[in-house]
């Protein structure tokens, strides 16, 4: 057994391809990783496996390789991009003589040095303890002896059992306080639920440029910085759209591929903002050729947290490094579905202002439609987006329904020839309600080519 070093920052970092080919993709953001969380690259090992080796993980002789780099640059830690089992961890630092960590610890450490709130702090702390109390078996020698001396002699529990009895304690006294921060978060949140003003949550990968984009909208002074996980602490701002209507704005912690699930259980009252928004701005780095990929990597994580349902504005941020103009896309029903901005320029963010109010629905109009018995199929969009305030029936079969849609398919629908439309007079109507947002969607839709505006 060895002491463990306690200090020292020059890392070799180690990545395999396990049953597939190395991508360079992937150990370019490990690199980043690393730099993210203030180690000094020295060397970098990579090879492939079929499948892990159960005592190394990397297998003896990859191990053996791994301890002569770090010797030869007198590195201080060992970074390896792949989860380890406790035993894996601990058998590679006897053999290496230097602190080992895995991806969780190495995303876990960044974390903890991002928290800057009280409760960041707790839930960062919270999923550290529950990391480590698989671990305490690592190579402290005074873990493995019992306690001795005058009045301390006898069976008595070991140092190991103390410090994990210590650790429950700790991890039980956190749980209880993120429970009291996440009642009083709830109960803020609940708040704003009673005032009728809709919630937005940027979301997306991290180094995305989700905070640069929450600054230039919001003017909020939130943290910048070209690095992973630069953001953690969630922000909460009011931003004033084209019109006047005022919404609410979250700025949320960036996901990554392989996020701790530890750190996903901690971080629940933090994501719970994204869960309770009416709408997800899902920002991604257009200059990235994964771009695709990491999308749906956030969208699996979302699904994780519960907001996999929730409706979605893609942001491609970013455009000014691949020499792209501010534009608003529109899917084949003429919503609004992505918009192309540059947040670090300040390019298309009035675009994206437009895009938010037409997707709220803060602009919306209210109108009686009168449609024929065979116009089923419309009926049925028009419930599935939730635009239908009350329907009534007609003696002929025709129904009479009241609508709540923006102008532009309004007017799209007034030039129907099998539709009566007859406008409601007023101001805009506020968003509606996220239960209305979802009702009907089991109704049958299909696409209604006479009016590609209307939503499905």
């Amino acid at each position: 057994m060895f002491e463990r070093p306690r200090s020292g920052e020059r890392a070799v970092l180690v990545r395999l391809g396990v049953g597939a080919p190395l991508r360079p993709e992937d150990l370019e953001e490990f690199q980043q990783l690393a730099r993210s969380a203030g180690a000094t690259p020295v060397a970098t090992v990579t090879g492939r496996r079929e499948r892990p080796d159960p005592r190394y993980f990397v297998g003896s002789g990859k191990a053996e390789e791994i301890g002569a780099v770090a010797a030869a640059e007198s590195a201080d830690v060992i970074l390896i991009d792949h989860p380890l089992s406790p035993s894996q961890e601990r058998n590679l630092e006897k053999l290496t003589g230097r602190r080992v960590l895995d991806r969780s610890g190495l995303i876990l450490d960044i974390f903890a040095q991002r928290a800057r709130s009280f409760e960041g702090k707790l839930q960062v702390e919270l999923a550290q303890l529950k990391h480590l109390s698989t671990r305490l078996v690592r190579g402290w020698t005074h873990l493995e002896r019992q306690k001795g001396g005058i009045g301390l002699r006898g069976p008595g529990e070991t140092q190991l059992e103390t410090d994990r009895r210590l650790l429950a304690t700790r991890v039980k006294s956190l749980t209880r306080k993120l429970a009291r921060l996440r009642q009083q978060r709830d109960t803020g949140r609940s708040a704003r639920a009673g005032i009728p003003v809709p919630g937005v949550a940027l979301v997306g990968y991290t180094n995305a440029g989700k905070s640069t984009l929450f600054r230039a909208l919001t003017g909020a002074d939130a943290f910048i910085a070209d690095q992973l996980f630069a953001t953690l602490d969630p922000t909460v701002r009011k931003l004033v759209l084209p019109g006047g209507a005022g919404i609410v704005v979250a700025d949320t912690v960036g996901f990554i591929r392989e996020l701790p699930h530890e750190l996903v259980a901690a971080f629940q009252s933090t994501l719970q903002e994204a869960r309770s928004a009416h709408l997800l701005l899902h920002v991604i780095d257009a200059a990235d050729a994964r771009r695709d990929e990491y999308t749906g990597q956030v969208n699996a994580v979302l699904t994780e947290i519960g907001a996999g349902e929730l409706p979605q504005l893609l942001v491609y941020n970013k455009i000014d490094r691949i020499e792209l103009e501010p534009r608003i896309e529109r899917d084949a029903d003429g919503e609004v579905s992505q918009v192309w901005i540059s947040a670090a320029q300040g390019r298309g963010l009035e675009l994206l202002k437009e895009a938010i109010t037409e997707r709220l629905r803060l602009g919306a109009l209210r109108a009686w439609l009168r449609i024929p018995p065979g116009a089923g199929a419309l009926r049925a969009r028009l419930f599935a987006r939730g635009a239908v305030r009350e329907e009534r029936s007609e003696e002929d079969g025709a129904m009479r329904l009241l609508v709540e849609l923006p102008p532009a398919q309004l007017s799209e629908l007034e030039r129907d020839p099998l539709v009566a439309l007859t406008r409601l007079p007023g101001a805009p109507c506020a968003p509606a309600p996220p239960y209305l947002e979802s009702a009907g969607s089991a109704a049958p839709v299909t696409r209604n080519r006479a009016n590609p505006a209307i939503p499905h």
